[in-house]
């Protein structure tokens, strides 16, 4: 049974592609015979050859047999007999085209169609004897042909996916809408009876165009399909300034209803009509009137099928109000956990008070052991309830944090985002969201959400793109994974950069007590962090890395400084029933204007070398895991250039000040790697025979962005 639905299956999925292949092939002859139809001046026929020259491998032959069947029903002269020529001239080069693979580009597919057009029509010049002029308008067809494959080329090559993504470049649909003009100039020579199916199809994607691309596109495509039918026919020149002045009538309709647009634009077009008074006027406003219909009683499933793939924007929220809006939500989540947490520590101490009387008051019923069981207990599920509280107030700094960034941006850049996203479909990738966002500094900052999948994103070619786009010089864009996501984001390149050094040594066997972690926020900052975790080897290693790794995941994810560190300490709190602690030494350098900011929690000092000069930074703090409520002790100073910063661990420290600072002194103009690699191994000459603690050192030296 299996067996048989598989066959019937496979049978189906063969009897469709057959028929796609079929109705694409009628699609192409149709096409084929309109082109040569179709006339410039009333006598050129340039186009047949055009789409003969550039149509895909497999449709070719039904193309130039469509061109051909043309050339014959325009009458048969001795031109007829030059046409089918050059027709066949266009298939053997579409034919070499797809057997030696040059449709790659359509330089190949536009000189096939210039050189047939020109080759034949020079020769029959010769032949017939005709004036100079002639071989001019024959130089002029050859031109028509040629230009007419190039827009054809890019129209037939264009990547429609990425007009669900709106990411077309504007030179593609350049390209369709010439394309369509061209198909409308040929079409307008077919009439049925009184009706003109150019003009009909023409007024239809024009409706089409205001509803669903808005005004500016609805009269571009007035004036390209205008133009191309007032050139096949002169009594139908009028339908230019018709179709262009229908349209902006109709635009001025959008909020009502499809009705008001397509009554509007007839009632318009109705009026031309009346004025132009000539064989043209009939057939103009009847199409009119078929192609308003038509787009008043579409049905609603291609009604919304067009408005998912169109996605105008005209609903999108003002950038401002839009961002108000967040931050204001952003604040009221934020006070509202604030509120939990305050509510969570009074039930905790009203729970812990009566239980704890009631202890007392069993005291003499219960044995000692039993009491010192259930103070234990109590003092163990006091301490959970009060990191719940913590986490709930962690959440709200974390709140207020994502509010203050996106009341720092001030636009929301739309523009550079439609921009950037015609970039990214060059490379293949459509990503399912782009923020351009650009602070109050001026700053423009780029995050590109995709769905993970895309490859591509790490192509240095990107940046300079995107760069391009936006008009603005990036950084090296930042890749970050999430489960099924990639964000990939990009900043302003700086004034500055750090060149860091780093060294390190493990006081007892492989693993290091101290973490060091090194990290760019994307927003122009640079940040350096050491964690040093209680104790030496792989318990400190443990706690060191859990300190510097959670704590840059959230800087990471756009969490301040305060909000980060109480997530760490609850993180250390509840992590064993040993006690388990972390130091926190940071320095958070803005590459735009060389601030530097210092965050200690229980780490030793820092230093800033500026020349032969050298200033201490000392702050007193309590590490991360010990108690609740502990804040980062701060202090901000403004680096210049070639000024070096300098982080390290107390296994460093613990040498003595003066000798510290007599290594820094004297090792003032060393590049940061050397720098980081002296002092460390000058702490441990001077250590020698001595306890040593585990060391650790960042060096980092502001210069110059180039």
């Amino acid at each position: 049974m299996a067996l048989k639905e598989k066959i019937k299956t496979t049978k189906h999925a063969a009897f469709s592609k057959r028929n796609s292949h079929l109705l694409k092939a009628a699609a192409y002859l149709a096409l084929g015979f309109m082109m040569s139809t179709g006339s410039v001046l009333g006598e050129l026929h340039p186009f047949g050859i055009s789409i003969t020259a550039v149509c895909k491998k497999r449709y070719f032959g039904y193309t130039a047999l469509g061109a051909v069947f043309g050339c014959l029903a325009s009458g048969i002269d001795e031109n007829t007999a030059r046409y089918i020529s050059a027709v066949t001239i266009a298939a053997i080069g579409a034919l070499a085209s797809a057997a030696f693979e040059l449709g790659f580009r359509p330089a190949f597919s536009v000189g096939v169609a210039f050189s047939a057009c020109f080759i034949t029509g020079v020769a029959l010049n010769i032949k017939t004897g005709v004036v100079f002029s002639a071989y001019v308008l024959t130089l002029g067809e050859a031109i028509l042909s040629g230009g007419g494959a190039y827009f054809f080329y890019r129209a037939l090559h264009s990547d429609y996916r990425r007009l669900r993504f709106r990411a077309l470049p504007v030179s593609d649909l350049t390209c369709i809408t010439l394309s369509l003009s061209i198909l409308m100039m040929n079409l307008s020579a077919l009439k049925i009876s009184f009706i003109s199916p150019a003009v009909t199809v023409s007024a239809l994607l024009i409706l089409c165009g205001i509803r669903f691309l808005g005004e500016r596109w609805g009269i571009i495509l007035a004036l390209s399909f205008g133009f191309a039918i007032g050139l096949s026919n002169s009594e139908a020149f009028f339908t230019v300034g018709a179709l262009a002045f229908s349209s902006a009538v109709g635009a001025l309709f959008i909020p009502l209803s499809r009705a008001g647009i397509g009554m509007s634009f007839t009632i318009s077009a109705a009026f031309f009509s009346i004025v132009a008074n000539n064989g043209f006027s009939l057939p103009f406003f009847i199409g009119c009137a078929v192609a308003a219909a038509i787009f008043i009683l579409l049905p609603q499933p291609v009604i919304s099928k067009l408005d998912r793939l169109s996605d105008s924007g005209r609903d999108a929220s003002p950038d401002g109000a839009l961002r108000q809006s967040l931050v204001l939500k952003l604040r009221f989540a934020s006070t509202a956990m604030a509120a939990i947490s305050e509510s969570v520590e009074q039930v905790r101490e009203k729970i812990n008070d009566m239980t704890r009387r009631e202890n007392e008051l069993k005291k003499n019923e219960i044995s000692e052991s039993e009491y010192i069981r259930r103070e234990i207990i109590l003092e163990k599920t006091n301490q959970i309830r009060r990191v719940a509280s913590d986490q709930f107030s962690s959440i709200s700094g974390m709140l207020e944090d994502l509010a203050f960034e996106f009341d720092e941006a001030e636009i929301f850049d739309s523009s550079a985002s439609v921009k950037i996203r015609r970039v990214l479909g060059e490379y293949e990738i459509y990503p399912l969201n782009i923020s351009a966002i650009e602070d109050k500094f001026g700053r423009m900052r780029v995050e590109i959400l995709t769905d993970g999948m895309s490859a591509g994103l790490n192509n240095p070619k990107l940046t300079a793109e995107i760069g391009k786009a936006c008009n603005r010089y990036f950084d090296k864009g930042k890749i970050t994974n999430f489960k099924e996501e990639t964000m990939l984001s990009f900043s302003e390149k700086p004034n500055y950069r750090l060149s860091v050094g780093f060294a390190q040594h493990s006081a007892e066997g492989r693993l290091c007590g101290d973490t060091v972690k090194i990290l760019n926020d994307n927003k122009g900052h640079s940040i350096l962090i050491i964690s040093d975790g209680m104790g030496k080897g792989s318990r400190a290693a443990l706690d060191g890395a859990m300190g510097a790794g959670l704590l840059s995941k959230l800087l990471n994810a756009g969490f301040g400084f305060d909000s980060a560190l109480k997530v760490v300490n609850s993180a250390l709190l509840v992590k064993s029933n040993d006690e388990s602690l972390a130091t926190l030494d940071i320095a958070n350098i803005d590459l735009f204007t060389g601030k530097c900011e210092l965050f200690k929690a229980g780490a030793p000092a820092s230093y800033i070398i500026r020349g032969e000069n050298l200033t201490r930074c000392e702050l007193s703090s309590m590490p991360a895991g010990i108690l609740r409520g502990i804040e980062f002790a701060r202090r901000t100073a403004v680096l210049r250039l070639d000024d070096t910063v300098v982080l390290m661990s107390d296994g460093i420290t613990d040498i003595g000040d003066e000798r510290l600072e007599t290594l820094l002194k004297a090792a003032n103009d060393f590049e940061p790697q050397y720098l980081a690699e002296y002092i460390v191994s000058k702490a441990l000459e001077i250590c020698d025979g001595n306890k040593i603690d585990d060391m650790s050192i960042i060096t980092a030296k502001l210069e110059r962005n180039v």
